[in-house]
């Protein structure tokens, strides 16, 4: 009699968290995504978001900018604020560069202009949790030090004496891609590449903005890079000790 097949336990559905005060768009996006293998919670605002987030755990949110009362930046800085390391997918009918910009200062991973495509809103989502450590991974670690840091390859984990220094979703797969080459400059065109987003200057500036907040937390004189160093003409490159 033949071995029957053994069963494999499912990878479990990544829980999204849609925040925008738009009833109908709301509405939309938790359809589609549903359809699309995504567990979907929904909020109205940023304080039924909070609520929600006190309870529950998600793998991304994706956040209308412009609501009433609290809007999508204001919650996104509250949320880095608070340690929260969930990553964050804007939504903007601000389609200009500066208006992006101060999403991704404000702690974003990614954003997207209104309107936009179902499918390029999937694309982007995807690429975001591709990102996301593996937890379920068991590797050998492989650590650099930097200065009083240690940023581990495997977990995409930063460390200080006192534990875990918090970096956002594109915070860390930015370390990891540079980190995977030490003493290497890596361009902002491949920067851009791996990270998975599309081409072009403002893309190229979003970069420029990861390495910015990450000098803010690696470096003991962000205006002074010691380990994280601009090479001119070719991009960064990470300069463990």
């Amino acid at each position: 009699m033949p071995a029957r097949p053994r069963e494999t336990e499912a990878a479990p559905q990544p829980h999204l968290l849609v925040v925008d005060d738009d009833e109908r768009l709301r509405r939309l996006l938790a359809q589609y995504l549903r359809r699309n293998g995504f567990l979907v919670s929904a909020a109205r605002d940023a304080e039924q978001a909070r609520r929600l987030m006190q309870g529950l755990a998600f793998d991304l949110v994706i956040l209308d900018v412009m609501m009433p009362r609290t809007d999508g930046l204001t919650l996104t800085r509250d949320l880095r604020a608070a340690g929260a390391d969930v990553p964050i997918l804007l939504l903007t009918a601000r389609g200009d560069t500066e208006d992006r910009i101060a999403g991704l200062e404000a702690g974003a991973d990614d954003y997207l202009p209104k309107p936009f495509e179902p499918r390029e809103l999937l694309l982007r989502i995807n690429a975001i949790l591709r990102r996301r450590p593996d937890e379920a991974v068991e590797t050998a670690p492989r650590r650099l030090r930097l200065g009083t840091l240690r940023f581990d390859l495997a977990r995409g984990e930063l460390t200080d004496a006192a534990g875990p220094v918090h970096l956002t979703a594109t915070e860390s797969a930015v370390m990891g891609i540079l980190a995977a080459r030490p003493n290497e400059p890596v361009s902002r065109a491949e920067l851009v590449e791996k990270l998975g987003r599309g081409q072009g200057r403002a893309q190229e500036r979003a970069v420029d903005v990861q390495i910015t907040r990450l000098r803010r937390k690696i470096e003991p004189d962000p205006k002074n890079p010691r380990y994280l160093r601009t090479v001119r003409g070719e991009g960064y490159m990470l300069v463990p000790d």
